[in-house]
Formats: structure tokens, sequence, C-alpha cells
């Protein structure tokens, strides 16, 4: 009952919101309690693994079955905790445009109770209809609450592409799941990835595997299926830029590890050239676009394509250790651009504007503790040692060069280097935005300085540097949270 309730809280607190009149007051204070209730229950859910299995829609053979394991825990408590940083941040910010305050809170919430559901979710049709609960939410903020500086026709654009690429990605997934769920006679992924596809044909296998592995890639965003990325991470307000790449993204790799990898392993490890090749084409694609553009937030957005890419690499690799580099580098980018973002996001709202070539005050002299941050977020960005983004793209670099028995080798290997060489295409645009902004090449004197983090919002990001350091330097708390669950899915014993 209780993993029940976790998902009902923000989904009742939204409706509640949406009702709200556009002059009440307790917006704020029912989103906080909300997302901070669901917050605590989301700890005690993960800590003692409760679980709830009934019969929810029987002529179909549906499960209201849900239930977190190694795999998916560090993802509910991203997003449990993130959620309430967004509603702290919503609250101590400026009024948002395009509509009330409820409604953005309202939005974000649903927003949680969607992606909670989609991770607790052990029934491959009750994943697809809380994967799909985001879709609208999301849409409002970036179509409402975008830039408004921006025109409405910009607005709806980045709006969308979004809702186009989604959908698409989302009809595809839907028709895998089907073909999946029928030719194996249940719903059930516990069940269904005990068989790890065992009575599926080798074809049939590469058919599911091909529909759910284009269908989530374009949520994760793979090349070159990111094309809806930017634009919206351009125009979405922070909050939903920060939900966006730090939830949102990581349904799409969590999709493709709890549907594809563990139920059609032989068809994942035949198209794993492709995507391998798709990954570290995105490492590039994307390290090169943060050289050149101009607007700070879709450059962020550029480096999220890079940074997922090494996830796509070390799924590609088929090896438990390319499992757990995945998972792990799925939550270092999820805190990584949670910070990065909120960063920029405050910034752009005192700049007006995230243009990289309109000349400002240095950060480093007149705001400190926005610089500071920034440092941090991009050292993360291009995989210093010691923070948190490391582990994910080094495990993923060892895992490639040694992949499981049966995936080539040498092609992999090739990745391997392309991939490091995206490292250093990282440094080199980490370098220049901070060269811009923090050391202030060409800045501009007489520029009226931005006024420094304080309060809760600076709470927020050193709460989230914290936690990119003591990962970075204690990996083996997440790597060990789903060393076993993971090596389940593969079908290899642990001792």
């Amino acid at each position: 009952m209780a993993v029940t309730v976790l998902v009902l809280i923000p989904l009742v607190a939204a409706v509640v919101l949406f009702a709200m009149a556009p002059t009440a007051k307790q917006d704020t204070l029912v989103a906080l309690v909300a997302a901070g209730v669901t917050a605590v229950l989301a700890i005690v859910v993960s800590a003692l693994r409760l679980d709830v299995d009934v019969m929810w829609i029987r002529t179909l053979g549906i499960r209201w079955h849900l239930a977190p394991d190694g795999v998916s825990i560090a993802l509910i408590l991203l997003t449990a905790l993130l959620t309430v940083g967004v509603v702290l941040h919503t609250r101590y910010g400026p009024p948002p445009q395009g509509g009330t305050r409820s409604t953005l809170l309202g939005c974000v919430l649903l927003v949680e109770a969607g992606a909670l559901g989609t991770f607790l979710a052990r029934d491959a049709l009750l994943f697809f209809v809380a994967f799909e609960v985001v879709l609208v939410p999301m849409w409002v903020l970036i179509r409402r609450f975008g830039d408004h500086h921006r025109t409405d026709a910009v607005r709806a654009d980045a709006a969308g592409r979004f809702i186009f690429f989604t959908a698409l990605g989302s009809t595809l997934m839907l028709v895998g799941i089907l073909f999946l769920v029928y030719h194996q006679g249940t719903s059930d992924l516990d069940a269904l990835a005990a068989t790890h596809g065992g009575r599926l044909s080798h074809g049939l296998q590469v058919a599911i595997a091909a529909l759910l592995l284009t269908g989530l890639g374009i949520k994760v965003p793979l090349w070159p299926l990111h094309t809806w990325l930017p634009a919206a991470h351009t125009i979405a307000p922070t909050a939903g830029s920060v939900l966006l790449a730090a939830v949102l993204l990581k349904m799409g790799t969590y999709g493709i590890v709890r549907l594809a990898v563990a139920n059609v392993p032989a068809g994942v490890a035949t198209l794993s050239p492709i995507l391998a090749i798709l990954g570290v084409v995105g490492i590039i694609w994307g390290g090169l676009a943060c050289l050149v553009e101009r607007d700070l937030k879709r450059l962020v957005a550029y480096s999220s394509v890079a940074h997922m890419g090494f996830v796509a690499l070390a799924l590609a690799s088929g090896s438990h250790t390319g499992l757990q580099a995945a998972l792990f580098g799925n939550i270092a980018h999820g805190i990584v651009a949670a910070l990065l973002f909120l960063v920029v996001g405050d910034l752009k709202e005192q700049w007006g504007s995230a243009d990289l070539a309109v000349a400002r005050a240095a950060l480093r002299d007149t705001a400190p503790r926005f610089g500071v941050p920034l440092v941090f977020g991009f050292a993360a960005a291009l995989g210093l040692p010691g923070l948190v983004s490391f582990w994910g793209e080094f495990l993923a670099l060892y895992a490639a060069w040694s992949p499981a028995p049966g995936r080539p080798v040498t092609l992999l290997r090739a990745c391997v280097v392309v991939g490091a060489v995206g490292l250093a295409i990282a440094a080199g645009y980490a370098l220049r935005v901070l060269r811009i902004v923090w050391a202030g090449e060409g800045s501009d004197s007489a520029a009226t300085p931005v006024r420094d983090l304080a309060g809760v919002r600076r709470g927020l990001v050193v709460t989230l540097v914290g936690v990119m350091v003591v990962l970075g330097v204690g990996p083996q708390l997440l790597l060990h949270l789903s060393d076993l669950d993971a090596a389940g899915l593969l079908g290899v014993v642990r001792r």
C-alpha cells in the first residue's frame, strides 16, 4: 500500500493545484508538503524494499505491480529529492510567466508521479501508462511557462518538437511491448526477465529490440534522434529543464535496461554495434556543438547528448561492468545536469538571456557563489577524477574495451578511442565557457553585476555539489546498490 501511496501523493496534489483559484496563496505550501512527504516515503519504500502486486485490469492480465530494486532505487530517490528542490527553487523565484504558480507546480508534481510510476512499475503495460503520464505536463511547462523573451511561435515550435518526437518514441515502444507480451504470454517484467528471451526466436528478439531501442532512444536521446532536446531545454523554464535532464532522459535509458536488455538480450547483442556507433557519434557531435554554441542553456543541452552517448556505449558492451557504468552514468548526469541548469537558469533570469556573446561582468569577481558551482559543474562534465561523472565515463570506456563474449571487440575498441577524443572535446568546451563566464574574458566592467546566490537557492546548489563530490570519491555507494540486481538482469551469478 505504501508504494501505491508514493505514486498517488504527487498525483493527487497535482489535481488539487490545478483546481486552485489563481489568487490562492497556499499553492507552494501544498506542493512543498506533497513533495516532502513523497521524498520521505520514497526513502522508506527504497530502504525496506516495499512492494504491491494486485490484479489491475483482469481481462488484459495487467497487474498493479510496483516494487523498487537496486536498478531503480537511485532513480526513485533522485526523482523524489530533486522534485523537492525544484519546488523550493520555484518558491523563491520570480512569479512564473504564462500561467499561475499553482499550474506550474501541478505540472512538476504530475511529472514526478509519472516518473516514480515508471521506475517502480514491474508490469510492461503499467510501465507504458506511467511513462506517458509525463508527456502533457512537460509540454505545458515548455509551451506556457517557457522563455517569454522568445516569440510565441518559438515556444510553440519547441513544445511541438517535444510532443512529436516523444509521441513517436512512445508509439514504437508500445508496439515493441505488445509484440513482447503477445509472444511471451505475460506482461510481468519479473517473469519476462527470468526467461531472458529464451522462448523467442532470434529474429523476433532483434525486431522487438529494434522497436524498443528506437522508441526509447528518442527519449535518451541518442543521435540522430536528439534534435528535439536543445530547443526544449532552451525554451523550458528552469524547473522544466531540471526535470527534463535529470528525470525524463533517465526514463529512456532505464526503459532500455528494464525492457530491452533484460527481456531480449540476444536482440540487443545483435544491434549493439549500431548502439555503440550512435553513442560515440553523439559524444563527438554534442561536444563539437558545445564548442561553437552561443546560448548557454542550449550548450548544456548538447552536453547532455554527449554524456548520454557514454551510457549508450556502456550498454552496447553487454557486460555487467557496462550495465553498472550505464546505471552510474545515468545518475551522474542527472546530478550534474540539475546543478548546471539551476545555475544557468538563475543567471538567465538576471541577464535576460544566456547568450555567451554578450559581454558581462566576470562571475569570479562579482558573484563567486554562482561561479564556483558553475566551475564544479563543468569540471564534472569533462569527467574530472574525484567528481561523479568520472566513474560513469571511465567505466563505460573500460567496459567497451573488454566487452561481453560475442560482441564486436574491434569495433567497440575503436569506439573507445573515439569516446576518449570526446572527453578531450569536453575539456575544450568546458574551459571555453569558464573562460568567458567565470574569468570574464572580454567582460564589460561597466555591466551590472548579478545578485549572488543566497538563501534556499544557494543551499540547493551547495547540496548538489556535495553529492557530486561524495559520489565521486565513494562510487561504491551506487555501484554496490545496483550490483546484484544488475547481474540478475543479465543472468550473471554474483557471489
